[in-house]
């Protein structure tokens, strides 16, 4: 999914918009939060459309009131086939045997496709800053304006970014600090993060929007690879709801007398120069339907941006889910996510 209609591929000129109401409030020169830098997930998620699309990448403010942002798009319009990362995790935390296992499989982690590449757009803007409620407003062809919450964490290391309005956007998190876009943590740190992390996030699957908050996220469960350190893997070892004979596995899933119920995860860096990792899973009974040890089929692709702090502290990720289906759209998989300990 690349570049389409007037709202893709934007390099452009910075330009400053007319002062205005919201210019008189407060100067432009406020940074959101205190904070240059912020990693952002958002998109247009309508259970009645086929044409939804999520973006991620990240904002950067300036003082002198311009923004500029590089972002990743998916788009149902244009939508594209899972890509390797060229990541295989070794056998220390991963298994080349079949069957029930305390390991995942070893099989290359996949991503959404474009992901280890480029940014899809480039694009400029100016803001302003009322309160606590941030307005960009982007020079683009067509008209579009964002407004967030800013919100400040309790130890001042963090801004959050909630989503009050967009023109093209229903859903959005994004999360700033002072520390550079190439500022990451390696794996090792992201394992040893010692508050707890929760998940909230909105999918589009089949005609439904599902929201859901505050939702554990187990990094604790995931095991770290000895040669391998850029991925940590975990196999949940059963699932309530998914992996189900009703859901794609009459013959090993849940309800089967196999009953098969376990889920593969692969958490993977893409780049050492920038925020990008990678969540990847599927249910393990989807492979034995097909006969397959490493599943090729409609897996859960799932880039990520990580959030760091002033003090370049890992805080999680905001996200989002580009899974494409080769038939219908119908049976594509989008969604956007954060998962973080400010929330």
């Amino acid at each position: 999914m690349r570049t389409a209609a007037a709202i893709l591929s934007f390099v452009l000129a910075v330009t400053f918009l007319p002062a205005g109401p919201a210019a008189a409030v407060v100067s432009a020169a406020s940074l959101p939060g205190g904070k240059t830098t912020f990693v952002v997930s958002q998109g247009h998620l309508k259970a009645a459309s086929q044409q939804n699309w999520v973006r991620l990448g990240d904002y950067r403010f300036a003082a002198n009131g311009t923004v500029s942002a590089a972002m990743y798009l998916w788009w149902q319009r244009r939508p594209q086939a899972r890509q390797r990362t060229g990541t295989v995790p070794d056998q220390s935390c991963t298994t080349k045997a079949g069957g029930k296992q305390s390991r995942p499989r070893t099989c290359e982690v996949l991503t959404a496709g474009g992901f280890t590449g480029a940014p899809d757009e480039s694009r400029t803007g100016t803001y302003t800053m009322s309160g606590n409620v941030l307005t960009i407003r982007w020079k683009i062809a067509q008209a579009w304006t964002e407004q967030w919450y800013v919100r400040t964490s309790p130890d001042g290391k963090l801004a959050r970014l909630d989503l009050k309005q967009s023109t093209l956007a229903t859903h959005g998190y994004g999360y700033g600090s002072n520390a550079a876009i190439s500022t990451r943590r390696a794996m090792s740190s992201v394992k040893a993060f010692p508050r707890a992390l929760r998940q909230d996030l909105t999918s589009w699957a089949g005609g439904k929007l599902v929201t859901a908050g505050d939702q554990p996220f187990g990094l604790s469960a995931f095991r770290a690879c000895s040669a391998t350190t850029s991925c940590l893997t975990y196999l949940q070892p059963s699932s309530n709801t998914a992996c189900q004979k009703e859901g794609g596995c009459p013959k090993y899933g849940g309800g089967t007398r196999p009953n098969v119920t376990s889920i593969q995860y692969y958490l993977t860096m893409i780049s050492k120069s920038d925020r990008r990792d990678t969540l990847w899973h599927w249910c393990t009974c989807l492979a034995m339907e097909r006969g397959e040890f490493c599943y090729t089929g409609k897996s859960h692709v799932k880039p990520l941006m990580q959030i760091i702090d002033d003090t370049g502290a890992f805080r999680g990720w905001v996200g989002a889910e580009a899974s494409f289906s080769t038939g219908s759209r119908a049976t594509d998989m989008l969604a956007v996510l954060r998962i973080s300990d400010f929330r």
